[in-house]
């Protein structure tokens, strides 16, 4: 029971710190791009400075001015934006590990996919992290980054094949969080990797009176902008565990796919309002043809869905035999699946009542995708999947 509750509230408070950092660095990532892009030259700047902006905000005006690569010589204070990022992948991979290390068996493990045992699973996930990573830098270490649509289409592949990849050896709700973990940490060690210690050796040279190498402020701004571009669709992949019908059904992968190309488009949008160019409003129409696709694909229904009609009309009987069999275990008044104590979000599935009250859920977690019993670790059927959407599409609801 001890162990169960420290995991909750260690969920809880890791989850908390990881959102409330990622604002952080979101909002001053997306400010800094918006401030970048909205510089304007003028005539009357100090020397090395590259263009300047006035903003309002809070009661009075602001005006911002940008050195590139660094003015003649260091301020007397100077603010540095990192410990946002870092918090954002610490509390994340903590939480990796508190959630889905801690209880791959529910959450990183399908057998129904592959028959990974939890140390084999946790160990994959960890690997293709690093692997991923360590495949991205040297790309952008190559030079290949210079070329920046290439290396856009190249990247964009990458992450849909690696997507692919995950959706065949983890659960579907693992391999989302594996593809959007993987984002993370690429988007971190960029700032960990090349913008804090490239930022940091301009600093050492103007303390030694040395003119900074501009190239050192060219590859930060460049890993800065692969940021931008990746920020909104890991936020989709970090909130994804909430919505089966996205992780858990047939498509899943190709749901990523589309994610992947919605989020960098959208934010070229607001990246051209910025610059001041006229708005591609094209982009919404895009987003909206996207997202009515992902709706379509999410309601696909499971992977190995059976098509065929079966051999007798589902009866509530039947449904509540499935139910019991496979889902009270857990949601129960008194679980008996080791590590629960609670019924998860206090939905209970042990009574004809019950059944009835969250029919709705069922079909979306049971029938329509594979989300429940998490990792399948009931071994709920494809049949019985099917006679509950079955019951759901004649009288259920």
């Amino acid at each position: 029971m001890w162990e169960s509750i420290l995991t909750e509230w260690a969920s809880l408070i890791l989850r908390w710190l990881h959102v409330v950092a990622a604002v952080g660095w979101i909002g001053s990532s997306f400010y800094f791009i918006h401030l970048d892009l909205s510089l304007q030259p003028r005539r009357d700047l100090p020397e090395g400075v590259y263009g300047e902006a006035w903003q309002v905000h809070g009661g009075g005006f602001y005006r911002i001015m940008k050195y590139l690569v660094a003015p003649a010589s260091m301020p007397d204070e100077l603010t540095w934006f990192k410990w946002e990022a870092y918090t954002t992948w610490l509390s994340g991979f903590a939480l990796m590990v508190v959630v889905y290390y801690l209880d791959a068996e529910l959450f990183l493990v399908d057998k129904s996919i592959l028959n990974l045992t939890p140390l084999q699973a946790g160990m994959f996930s960890l690997g293709s992290l690093i692997i991923a990573w360590l495949l991205y830098e040297g790309a952008c270490r190559s030079g290949l980054a210079r070329h920046e649509l290439p290396f856009a289409i190249g990247g964009y592949v990458f992450l849909v094949g690696l997507t692919y990849a995950f959706t065949h050896v983890l659960s579907g709700r693992g391999a989302f969080n594996q593809i959007g973990a993987i984002i993370g940490t690429i988007m971190v060690a960029n700032v960990f990797a090349t913008i804090i210690p490239n930022q940091k050796k301009i600093v050492a040279a103007l303390l030694a009176g040395q003119k900074p190498d501009p190239e050192l402020g060219l590859a930060g701004k460049q890993r800065s902008v692969h940021n931008n571009y990746l920020t909104l669709p890991v936020i989709v992949l970090m909130i994804s565990n909430h919505y089966p019908l996205l992780f858990a059904t047939r498509y899943n992968w190709v749901i990523v796919a589309i994610v992947l190309a919605l989020g960098p488009i959208i934010r070229h949008f607001f990246n051209e309002r910025h610059k001041g160019h006229k708005s591609p409003w094209w982009v919404w129409g895009a987003a909206a043809a996207g997202m009515i696709a992902i709706m379509l694909l999410s309601a696909a229904g499971p992977r190995n869905a059976t098509t065929g009609a079966l051999s007798t009309a589902p009866t509530f009987a039947n449904v509540q035999d499935i139910v019991l069999s496979r889902c009270s275990m857990c949601h129960g008044a008194e679980p008996v699946w080791e590590s629960i104590v609670t019924a998860p979000k206090g939905i209970l599935l042990d009574t004809p009542e019950h059944i009835r009250r969250n029919a709705r859920l069922i079909g979306r977690n049971a029938a329509w995708s594979t989300a429940m019993p998490p990792g399948n670790v009931t071994e709920m059927t494809t049949q019985e999947r099917t006679l509950i959407a079955a019951w759901l599409a004649a009288d259920g609801l």
